[in-house]
C-alpha cells in the first residue's frame, strides 16, 4: 500500500468525516464536498460527498495541475467563489470551465507540524453564497478538526506498528531462549557425565577439587537453563503447568530448600517459624523452586552477620510464606519491575543470572491460584508468597 492510498484509508477510519461532508452540504447548499490529500504532484480524493453526481469517489484521482487546490497548496491560504462568471480572479480561471462548477470553496488543512496536507472542499454547478464569515468559520473549525484527527490517527498507527514490533521481537526473544535451553542440555549433560567418569578413575585431591567446581558449574548451568525454559514456556504457553497433590506434608519440601541452601552459605543464620496446620495443595518440585529462589536471594542480598527469618504458616484458609532479611531497602522505581522477566534488582548488580528467578517465581505463585509480594523498608526486606489452603488439617 503506497502512501496515499493510506491517506484515504486513514480518512476513512475518522468517524467525523461523514457527518462533516454532510454539514458541509446542507449548511453552504453545494452539492458536492470532498476532503483530499494533495502533494507536490498528485490530488487524491480521500472521501467524498456526491449530490451531483459529478462521479468522483474516495481514491480517485484528477490531475493536480487541473485543479484550484494546487494554487491553495502554493498559496498556503482558502479560495472562496460565490459564482465564477462574475469573480475577477476565476472566471476565465480553466478549472471552473472543465469541471463545470460555479461556486467553489476549499480551505487548506494544515498538520500541527505545518506541513500542507491537503484540503476540505465543496462546489456545485449553481452559484451559491458561500463567502460569508459563517461559513468560512466553519469550513476553517472543520479543517482544524481534521488536522487533530489525522494527527492523533499517525500518532495511534505508529504506537500500534511499534507495539508489533516489539511483540515480534519478544517472541522471537523467547523463542531463542527455549531454543537455546533445549539445545544446550546434550553438551551440559556430556560434561556432567564426563565429570562423574573421571571421579572413577581415581583422582588427587586438587583434581577432585576442579572436579567440584565442574559440578556446582554444571548444576548452576541447569539451573540457568530450567529458568529460560520455564520463562519461555511461561510467556508462550499461557503459564507454568503445575503437578499438584494434596496428600503430601509441606514441610518436609521446605526443610529439604533449607538443607541445601544452607549447605552454600555454612556461615548465614537461617531462623524458622512453622505453624503448618492446614493441607495446602502444591506442586512439591515448583514450590521447592519459588522457595529456593527467595531463600537463595535473601542469602545474597541480606546483610553479613544478620539472621535470614523464614515463616511458614497455614491456618484459617491461607498458607503464608514469608522470607525476610535486613538489608538496604529496595528503590520504588525497582519494586515496581522486579517480578518482571530481565530484571536484576539495583543498578549495577553484577551477580550471575539471567534476572528471571523473581519473575518465574511470581508465576509460580500464580499458578498456585496465589500472589507474591515484596515489602522493603530500612530495617527489613519480606518477600511473601501466599495462597488457599484446603481447609483441613495438615
Amino acid at each position: 500500500m503506497d502512501s496515499l492510498a493510506k491517506d484515504v484509508a486513514l480518512i476513512s477510519s475518522i468517524a467525523a468525516v461523514p457527518a462533516i461532508l454532510d454539514v458541509v452540504c446542507r449548511t453552504t447548499g453545494m452539492g458536492f464536498s470532498a476532503i483530499a490529500r494533495v502533494t507536490e504532484d498528485r490530488w487524491v480524493a480521500c472521501s467524498v460527498l456526491d449530490n451531483i453526481h459529478f462521479g468522483l469517489k474516495a481514491g480517485g484521482e484528477l490531475k493536480l495541475e487541473t485543479t484550484i487546490c494546487n494554487e491553495i497548496r502554493q498559496m498556503r491560504k482558502a479560495v472562496v467563489i460565490d459564482h465564477v462568471d462574475t469573480d475577477e480572479l476565476y472566471r476565465d480561471h480553466p478549472t471552473p470551465r472543465m469541471y463545470g462548477f460555479q461556486s467553489y470553496i476549499s480551505m487548506p488543512i494544515f498538520l500541527a507540524s505545518g506541513e500542507f496536507y491537503g484540503t476540505l472542499c465543496a462546489i456545485d454547478p449553481n452559484p451559491g453564497r458561500v463567502n460569508t464569515p459563517e461559513i468560512t468559520g466553519m469550513f476553517k473549525l472543520f479543517a482544524e478538526l481534521l488536522s487533530f484527527h489525522i494527527g492523533a490517527a499517525e500518532r495511534l498507527a505508529d504506537l500500534e506498528s511499534h507495539l508489533l514490533r516489539e511483540r515480534e521481537t519478544a517472541e522471537l526473544r523467547e523463542q531463542f531462549i527455549g531454543v537455546l535451553g533445549h539445545d544446550l542440555r546434550s553438551p551440559l549433560n556430556a560434561v556432567a557425565m564426563g565429570a562423574t567418569l573421571l571421579r572413577e578413575d581415581g583422582m588427587n585431591d586438587e583434581q577432585l577439587l576442579t572436579l567440584d567446581t565442574i559440578d556446582r558449574s554444571v548444576v548452576r548451568m541447569s539451573d540457568l537453563i530450567n529458568d529460560a525454559m520455564d520463562f519461555t514456556r511461561g510467556r508462550l504457553g499461557g503459564g507454568i503447568s503445575l503437578e499438584t497433590r494434596a496428600d503430601r506434608p509441606l514441610l518436609p519440601v521446605l526443610l529439604r530448600v533449607i538443607e541445601e541452601v544452607r549447605i552454600t552459605q555454612p556461615d548465614r543464620v537461617i531462623e524458622t517459624d512453622f505453624a503448618l496446620l492446614e493441607r495446602v495443595n502444591f506442586d512439591a518440585k515448583r514450590m521447592a523452586q519459588l522457595f529456593t529462589n527467595l531463600l537463595s536471594n535473601a542469602m545474597t542480598h541480606g546483610r553479613r552477620g544478620t539472621p535470614v527469618r523464614i515463616r511458614a504458616v497455614s491456618a484459617e484458609g491461607t498458607f503464608e510464606l514469608s522470607v525476610s532479611n535486613s538489608a538496604d531497602p529496595i528503590p520504588p522505581l525497582v519494586l515496581e519491575r522486579l517480578f518482571e522477566p530481565f530484571e536484576r534488582g539495583k543498578a549495577g548488580d553484577s551477580r550471575e543470572g539471567l534476572g528471571l528467578g523473581l519473575y518465574i517465581a511470581s508465576q509460580i505463585a500464580r499458578s498456585h491460584g496465589g500472589e507474591l509480594s515484596v515489602f522493603s523498608v530500612p530495617a527489613e526486606t519480606r518477600f511473601t508468597f501466599t495462597m488457599p489452603t484446603l481447609g483441613v488439617e495438615e
